[in-house]
């Protein structure tokens, strides 16, 4: 994220301050624009760390009623001998639907944001 943000120009910020812009529209209106497909990549990958996170969710919600879908899906094959895994298998597929869903809804910036910097040139 660093590199992307550091390949905003610096000029632009300059050219809209002596344009009359005030720091809130140089934000608004410039550089936001510009770093939008890295922060919608962050925020992707940070929706999929915590949709997964199995050891956090395991370790501090012991009420079954709240527990996550993956600290769910992991007690069906927890068992030593008694692991179902056909279940596991049908919940990890429909689990995986809403990650689907936010990969494609943000498609075009996930892509912007991993391969090129935050002005094309």
């Amino acid at each position: 994220m660093k590199g992307f943000l550091d390949s905003v120009p610096r000029d632009l910020d300059e050219s809209a301050r002596i344009d009359g812009a005030s720091d809130w529209l140089i934000f608004w209106r410039i550089i936001l624009p510009l770093v939008r497909p890295v922060l919608a990549v962050v925020g992707i990958l940070t929706f999929i760390g915590v949709y997964g996170d199995v050891i956090i969710s395991l370790t501090l919600l012991k009420d079954r009623d709240v527990q996550t879908l993956a600290v769910g899906l992991y007690r069906f094959i927890s068992a030593e001998y008694d692991a179902n895994w056909g279940i596991f298998a049908a919940g990890s597929m429909l689990g995986s639907i809403p990650i689907v869903i936010v990969i494609l809804t943000f498609q075009r910036f996930l892509i912007g944001g991993l391969t090129e910097g935050a002005v094309k040139g």
